[in-house]
């Protein structure tokens, strides 16, 4: 499965495009720190933080994508960041279990 392949496969909305990247995992949380050092390089992200900490977290942890869950918000300086890191964002109205659950279904896991 790749970037470019998660809003038809899963429903979510592009917030933030970029190149399309395989994902190998996924990481659900919203714990910053946690994140940081639990979420894998290619993993897609699955939580609610949509601040600029979220995207430089999954700049540092080399994730695939940040999935913004419960109809969370990417505010604008956080959409600034992620569009200059490369970072791609979706959004989706499913909580994080649910949004995970539909990648992990779409990837055959």
């Amino acid at each position: 499965m790749t970037t470019a392949e998660l809003a038809a496969a899963c429903g979510f909305v592009p917030v933030v495009p970029g190149e399309a990247r395989g994902i190998d995992g996924i990481f659900a949380g919203d714990l910053l720190s946690w994140a940081m050092s639990r979420a894998k390089e290619g993993d897609a992200w699955f939580t609610v933080m949509g601040n600029v900490n979220a995207v430089a977290v999954a700049s540092l942890a080399d994730c695939a994508c940040i999935v913004l869950c419960h109809g969370a918000a990417l505010d604008d300086t956080a959409r600034e960041r992620a569009v200059e890191n490369g970072v791609q964002v979706f959004a989706t109205d499913l909580p994080e279990f649910e949004a995970s659950l539909a990648l992990a279904k779409a990837m055959g896991l």
